[in-house]
């Protein structure tokens, strides 16, 4: 018998700050409210470098590291290599017509998705209300999205 639940909501967290981070749950909620459903976003830890002003236009893509790019981890280290690696990725998306992180930020928030920062990230680096974009609903404790999140799907990016 095929299972006939419907998720009605989605609380998607963003801890990582690098493009492989950030647009897996920007796509994930996007994709949810086009579908009617409710979503909200919670950047905690390096996650915050997307809606930070001084760093969401700044995003790179993990080239250290990252097995998905099938670059050895010595040549992901050299200077201009985390750059040129972004730039190639930001052409690609670009032909795809995915948007750049602020503007996707801001499309989302226009659908009426709940954005929210951690407290305790934010107190971590020491960041308040004024160091997040406009977009940011609330800077809440965990306990807080909690609240929010009852009743439906946690997604962890």
């Amino acid at each position: 018998m095929a299972d006939t639940a419907t998720i009605e909501k989605v609380s998607i967290i963003v801890s990582k700050g690098s493009l492989e981070g950030i647009y897996p749950a920007l796509i994930m909620a996007n994709g949810a409210r086009a579908e009617g459903i409710e979503a909200d976003l919670f950047f905690t830890f390096f996650g915050l470098d997307a809606i930070a002003k001084k760093r969401w236009e700044h995003i790179k893509l993990a080239t250290v590291g990252n097995p998905g790019l099938h670059l050895p981890t010595l040549l992901g280290g050299m200077p201009g290599v985390p750059d040129l690696v972004t730039r190639y990725m930001e052409r690609k998306m670009d032909k795809l017509d995915i948007p750049p992180i602020p503007e996707f930020i801001e499309m989302i928030a226009d659908t009426g998705a709940g954005i929210y920062a951690c407290k305790a990230s934010v107190d971590l680096f020491e960041l308040d209300k004024d160091d997040l974009v406009e977009q940011v609903h609330g800077i809440i404790t965990v306990g807080e999205f909690y609240e929010h999140a009852a009743g439906g799907q946690i997604i962890y990016t």
